[in-house]
């Protein structure tokens, strides 16, 4: 923890660029990656998200969302998810963002679940990468958020 968080350009679902350092001493962000758009635990954890905003306004940060799935694929799953956050599109080249990070699955061509905190000075603060099939726990993200108010992050 502590090291520089990888910078990246990405398109979101609208098409627009997404630029890491964008956010440098504005936000805090929290970089979700996942392993596919409509997948039943993306799903679930993309919703979680959705339904919590005030987790992250009290953290100062901004989601977002990162996976191997074209852009239109992705503008789909934020329109029918009623997603309000930008989910970037990492497909070409394929997995690169995801590598960088250390999540990328060559042998699936997706990332696992990563998620990365990072700070307004472009820090990594907290992270943590499961397996697939395993969810990340909301609560997590919470504590990290926390933390980084409280200066121990």
């Amino acid at each position: 923890m502590g090291s520089e968080a990888p910078d990246f350009v990405l398109r979101d679902q609208h098409g627009e660029e997404i630029r890491l350092s964008s956010y440098r001493g504005r936000s805090n962000v929290v970089l979700v990656f996942y392993p596919y758009a409509f997948s039943g635990p993306c799903t679930g954890e993309l919703g979680a998200i959705r339904d919590n905003p005030e987790l992250f306004e009290s953290g100062d940060a901004v989601v977002l969302g990162v996976s191997c799935d074209a852009m239109y694929s992705l503008r789909i799953f934020a329109d029918t998810e009623r997603l309000g956050f930008s989910l970037l599109s990492d497909f070409w080249p394929h997995g690169a963002v995801a590598s960088s990070y250390g999540v990328f699955d060559a042998d699936r061509g997706c990332s696992v679940r990563g998620t990365f905190v990072i700070d307004q000075a472009g820090l990594i603060r907290w992270s943590v990468v499961n397996p697939i099939p395993q969810p990340r726990d909301l609560n997590d993200y919470a504590e990290a958020l926390a933390a980084l108010g409280s200066g121990l992050g």
